[in-house]
């Protein structure tokens, strides 16, 4: 069992790791001022669906604060955006509908000369090899006061009428996709409904708050800030990409993160929240269908218990024999270096789970920190059990010449 100082050493480490797995706020800005940009080209004068007033928001691990960087530097980002529109003529269809942002989008030569082949739901741009991301853009329908609803559920601490906050949403595999006029037959989602029980699960105190008001702004700030929760989700997503590396039925983010979420307790400490999530995870799979009793893994979307995010594994079994053998390896991995001592085994016993470029970066800036720590005087040896921290005999700094500080 690791010891006060031990857990506090390992979490300032993990919270490294975590840093060093975050966008940059560059890239941040670079992002959002994108999708700003679409937004303003889907809502300019001349365009059809200025009536519907255009909105694009971010949805998904750009909202969420769980966002990790590829392994490869010149892998794209993938950001996923909502486009709402304020209602809709009433004659469109889904096909429809998502035609005219398409139409919309093509409209422009640059964004034209962007566009991937249509998706099931979205319509992605690509960005140039120097940004390094794709914009997903998911063509929805609300209703109006839809902007109110969010504000207000956004700066409540609790869940409350959740199931206002859901889009009607376009999917060209839905049999009523080129026919359905009625948006209220259409596909519901609710992503922003998932982001407030996920801001609910991550929160630990009135002092530490992980708050999505700032992202529904027109313009959000980039905050470094991660609460444990949000360290935790970053480390798993890591580990399933070292794990997976550019595999296909790798297990999928929002299993991972709705998983990690259920198995959270409000740990304050992140090594601790780490090792009782992966040990806690599979709990909430359940074996059945809660419904129909029916024989089947079953991962409940917590906003809408009939969606099981699990589905694709009834008929693509690999994922859900990936899904088994990453948290078997999840589990050998963290027992592994949580049970090592010294800075210098800890970062061996890291560098094959998650990366070594990645590892050894974030253990020289947590070596930078505790130089700095030193210098100014807040480095400390716990007694007995030679650990550095912040509490115990103060560590004296030496200059290279051997001279203690007095």
């Amino acid at each position: 069992m690791q010891t006060i100082e031990q857990q506090n050493q390992f979490s300032e480490i993990l919270e490294e790791l975590g840093n060093t797995l975050d966008i940059t706020e560059t890239q941040y800005k670079a992002v959002v001022k994108s999708y700003e940009a679409v937004g303003a080209w889907l809502s300019k004068e001349d365009s059809l669906l200025v009536p519907y007033e255009p909105e694009i928001l971010p949805q998904g691990s750009f909202l969420l604060g769980t966002m990790v960087k590829p392994i490869h530097d010149k892998d794209d980002l993938d950001i996923d955006l909502v486009c709402q529109l304020k209602g809709k003529n009433p004659y469109w269809t889904q096909k429809v509908l998502k035609a005219k942002v398409g139409d919309q989008l093509k409209s422009n030569d640059t964004y034209k000369n962007m566009l991937k082949e249509e998706g099931r739901r979205c319509w992605t741009l690509v960005y140039a090899d120097s940004a390094n991301y794709h914009l997903d853009v998911l063509p929805s329908i609300v209703d109006s006061g839809y902007r109110m609803i969010l504000e207000k559920a956004f700066s409540a601490t609790e869940l409350n009428d959740i199931d206002k906050l859901a889009i009607r949403i376009t999917d060209n595999q839905e049999r009523n996709y080129a026919t359905e006029m009625n948006h209220l037959e259409w596909l519901k989602s609710n992503p922003f409904g998932y982001a407030k029980w996920f801001e609910n699960k991550t929160n630990i105190s009135s002092e530490r708050k992980f708050s999505l008001n700032e992202s529904i702004k027109p313009v959000p700030t980039y905050s470094k800030e991660k609460l444990p929760l949000q360290r935790v989700v970053q480390i798993l997503k890591r580990h399933r990409d070292i794990m997976f590396n550019g595999m296909e039925n790798k297990p999928i983010s929002i299993i991972i993160t709705t998983l990690a979420a259920q198995a959270y307790n409000k740990e304050t400490n992140i090594v601790e929240a780490l090792v009782n999530i992966v040990r806690d995870m599979t709990y909430y799979i359940l074996d059945f269908n809660p419904h129909t009793r029916e024989s089947i893994k079953w991962i409940a979307n917590p906003i809408n218990p009939e969606e099981n995010f699990a589905d694709k594994w009834i008929g693509n079994p690999i994922m859900q024999e990936n899904f088994y053998k990453w948290i078997n390896q999840l589990n050998l991995d963290v027992q592994n270096f949580i049970g090592k001592r010294g800075v210098h085994l800890i970062q061996e016993s890291l560098e094959k789970p998650f990366g070594k470029d990645i590892v050894t970066k974030a253990f020289s800036n947590y070596g930078e920190k505790q130089l700095r720590l030193r210098e100014t005087g807040g480095q400390f040896m716990a007694s007995g059990t030679g650990i550095i921290g912040t509490e115990g005999t103060v560590i004296k700094n030496h200059h290279f010449y051997g001279k203690e500080d007095q």
